[in-house]
Order: structure tokens, then C-alpha cells, then sequence
């Protein structure tokens, strides 16, 4: 029993320090805009109305997060395994599988090869499989092409395609295989990776000294600690306002994107430690998130109109 937890477990680290990026934010994105979607087609047309559906996308949770666990594991193990990486992370995440010595890199070669079988025929079934094997190739990309550690425009690409990757195929699990959510509000998807690739380097600032031991090409290092902050500050203000205008937004669907926006642009350019780094970077997620929630908004005051009409 405890061998079995303790590999449990160890599985668990590889994804834990993800949670909070990519699976949370994900599942909430896929759910909330598939629930858009349907009350977008309810509003227009009332036979379209199917209490149903709505529930089936709401029990989609579970395995909207499967989906992005299962597709996030093999590359969560192909980057912390790499031998840079776990030089990295015994600086900075020394309670990680590698530099705490729960698994070999050798063994965790072969549960990847696994994790990258199981993601595959999952996103199969669920009708992901295009998500999926970008996915696999974006990791390549990043994990075993230096694409990681070349440029800090490289880089921060990489991450935008992985964020439209992990979001559309959650929503495609959430929606099911009746609809291809490439055809559905696909312009927001491209709103996503600007967003992405024009912030993520919050994500980077509290990682400093292992990147370095890496000589990785990230913004602050590159660019310095200062100019790097404003990089951050500036577009998360012009996206805390563009995203819903963008979505013809009622007023409350202000409230959130710009209030958590602008706590994270005075943060970064005012809380300069390493520990406030981390603090501001899970209110980064946070705003992400805020903004992965307004087709609800923008779905819900198209429906209080046509109700007043």
C-alpha cells in the first residue's frame, strides 16, 4: 500500500506546479465556454433548448480534466527530466521528483512513452486528437529542440499554441464530438494566444537564478528585470479591457478582468522579490481565468435583451 502511494504520488509532482497554469484555468475555460455556446444557441433558437445538454457539459468536468491531466503529464516528465531542468530545479523546486531522487530520468522515460499512449487514445475518444498531437509536437519543440531556452520570442509562441491547445481541446471534451470547436468563436482563440504569448513572462520572473544556470533566453534576462516588469504591466492593461470590449461586455464583465488586471500590473512593477514574483504570478492565472469566463458574460447580456425585446 505505501508503494503504491508513493508512486501515486510521484506521478502527482509531475503536475502539481501546473495545477494552478494549465489543468484549473483550462477546465474552467472549456466548461464556461461551452456553456456559452449552448445558452448562445438557446436564446436564438428555442428548440434548441435542451436542459440536458447543459447539465451533460457541466458533469463534463471530470473528464475535461482528465483530458488535460492525461495530455499534460508526458510533457510535464519529457521537460523535468531533461539534465538542465533538474539542475534548474534542485534551485528551485528541489521537492521535485528528479532532484528529490524518487525516479531515475531512465525510468521516467518509459512512464512518458505511457503517459504519451494514454493521452493519444484518450483525445481519440473524446475527440481531441488534433489537440493532442500538437500538443505533443509543441513539447518536442520545447523539451528536445532547445525551443525553451533559445529566445524568449520562441518560447513565449510555444507557450501561446500549448494554451490554445490545452483551452480548445478542453472545450471540445466539454461540447462533444457533435460540434468542432475550431468552427466556434474561433477568432477567441487567437485573442487567447496574444494574450498568452504577450504575459506569460510573469511566469518567469521568479525563476531567475535557475534560468541563468540554464543561460535560457527568457525576458528578464534577456531584457533585464526592469524593462521586463513593464512588458508584463503594459499588455495586461491594454488586455484587461480590450478582451471585453472585444465580447460586447455589460459593465460587470469589466469588473473582474480589470480589477484583477491592474493588481497584477501594480504588483509586478511595485513587489520585486522572488516571493512576490510567485504570489503575483498565481493572481496572473487568476485574471487569466477572469477572462476565460466572459462569453458567459457576454452570452447572458445577450440574452436579458432578447428577453426585454
Amino acid at each position: 500500500m505505501k508503494t503504491t502511494f508513493f508512486h501515486l504520488h510521484t506521478i502527482w509532482l509531475f503536475t502539481f506546479s501546473d495545477l494552478k497554469t494549465i489543468i484549473l484555468p483550462s477546465t474552467a475555460f472549456g466548461v464556461c465556454t461551452a456553456l456559452a455556446v449552448s445558452i448562445e444557441e438557446s436564446s436564438q433558437n428555442a428548440s434548441h433548448y435542451n436542459a440536458k445538454h447543459y447539465i451533460d457539459v457541466l458533469s463534463s468536468v471530470p473528464k475535461v480534466m482528465l483530458w488535460t491531466w492525461i495530455n499534460l503529464l508526458p510533457f510535464a516528465i519529457n521537460n523535468q527530466r531533461q539534465p538542465e531542468a533538474i539542475e534548474e530545479d534542485a534551485i528551485n523546486k528541489p521537492w521535485r521528483v528528479f532532484p528529490s531522487g524518487r525516479l531515475s530520468p531512465e525510468s521516467a522515460k518509459t512512464l512518458m512513452l505511457f503517459g504519451f499512449f494514454m493521452a493519444i487514445i484518450t483525445s481519440q475518444v473524446q475527440g481531441s486528437s488534433l489537440q493532442c498531437l500538437a500538443l505533443i509536437l509543441l513539447g518536442f519543440w520545447y523539451n528536445n529542440l532547445n525551443g525553451s531556452d533559445c529566445s524568449f520570442l520562441v518560447r513565449n509562441f510555444i507557450n501561446a499554441c500549448g494554451f490554445v491547445c490545452f483551452t480548445s481541446g478542453a472545450m471540445q471534451v466539454a461540447v462533444g464530438t457533435s460540434y468542432s470547436v475550431l468552427e466556434l468563436h474561433g477568432w477567441w482563440y487567437g485573442i487567447i494566444a496574444g494574450i498568452v504569448f504577450s504575459t506569460v513572462q510573469m511566469q518567469d520572473m521568479y525563476d531567475q537564478r535557475g534560468d541563468a544556470i540554464r543561460n535560457r533566453k527568457t525576458v528578464p534576462l534577456v531584457l533585464g528585470d526592469g524593462l521586463a516588469r513593464w512588458t508584463i504591466a503594459v499588455p495586461v492593461v491594454m488586455w484587461c479591457w480590450l478582451a471585453p470590449l472585444l465580447w460586447n461586455s455589460s459593465f460587470f464583465g469589466f469588473v473582474l478582468p480589470v480589477a484583477l488586471g491592474f493588481t497584477v500590473a501594480i504588483r509586478v512593477l511595485r513587489r520585486r522579490t522572488e516571493s512576490e514574483d510567485k504570489k503575483t504570478f498565481r493572481l496572473w492565472n487568476l485574471w487569466l481565468v477572469s477572462i476565460y469566463l466572459l462569453p458567459l458574460n457576454e452570452v447572458g447580456h445577450l440574452v436579458n435583451v432578447s428577453h426585454d425585446i
